[in-house]
């Protein structure tokens, strides 16, 4: 039923989450500026942009971690920063850039740690939260280490454990912050056609990238960043040009396209 009231939502333009110019920063230094944004059920957005442009700290003030100084974000019509908890941590997931989690800890049990929001005094650990739990550890081809100990773990091995345990958390929005970290070419892949997947299954799924190319043949609509501004939001095509690479990036590139993925060579390259 939920899956088909944001499916619904989609096909009506209902938005989920909003910001409203959300500037925030530390001391004289501003990490967001200004920033109006609008998210939908059913889109995989991916966030673009130079290092230190204010991606990682834009999903941050989405999930609620930071304060704005100015401006809000909405969640479903009602401030994030109102939300009890456990009552927005049933709504969003976020897999953050850390790989920290306890190297005795095993597997299973870090995965099942997302299903704590969903506890209540006379349901823990029901049948309804392992089946979550092995659906996402399936869906991230880490079953077979259900039983391994995360410090046994390389880091691709737990990254994927790790976005296991924000699928397990089923909300309907997923903030992943660079999520291919540590992971080879076939699980980037693997990891990406999950998110695009799970946008199409009706669930908001908002991803800061640094692979352009990955942006554009993944995600549904791409938001470009600098200097904690949005500097273009649309199609990749629309947003991954050249011009704008050179202005952001400030590095003159060719672009090629190959079906839905955009990709930049330098200039040197591309002759």
């Amino acid at each position: 039923m939920q899956q088909a009231l944001m499916k619904a939502g989609k096909e009506q333009g209902e938005t989920i989450l909003t910001l409203e110019d959300v500037t925030f920063g530390y001391g004289d230094r501003a990490v967001l500026d200004a920033v109006s944004l609008v998210f939908r059920p059913g889109e995989f957005v991916a966030v673009v942009g130079p290092n230190g442009c204010g991606k990682s700290t834009l999903l941050k003030a989405m999930a609620g971690l930071i304060a704005p100084g100015r401006g809000s974000v909405m969640l479903a019509g009602q401030r994030v920063l109102a939300f009890p908890r456990k009552k927005l941590a049933q709504r969003m997931a976020m897999l953050a850039q850390s790989n920290e989690a306890p190297a005795g800890m095993v597997v299973a049990d870090l995965v099942g740690m997302s299903r704590f929001v969903h506890e209540g005094w006379l349901s823990r650990g029901t049948p309804d939260d392992q089946a979550h739990i092995d659906a996402a550890m399936r869906t991230m081809a880490v079953a077979d280490l259900a039983d391994r100990r995360v410090g046994e773990l390389s880091g691709g091995q737990l990254q994927r454990c790790r976005m296991a345990m924000a699928l397990a958390q089923d909300a309907d929005i997923l903030l992943l912050d660079e999520p291919t970290n540590h992971l080879d070419l076939k699980h980037q892949y693997a990891l990406l056609e999950m998110a695009r997947e799970q946008a199409a299954r009706g669930r908001a799924v908002i991803a800061v990238l640094h692979d352009l190319t990955h942006a554009s043949l993944y995600a549904d609509r791409v938001i470009l960043m600098d200097g904690g501004r949005v500097v273009a939001d649309g199609s990749a095509a629309d947003v991954l040009t050249c011009t704008n690479i050179a202005d952001v990036y400030g590095i003159t590139t060719v672009a090629r396209t190959f079906g839905r993925a955009i990709v930049h060579l330098p200039e040197s390259a591309g002759e």
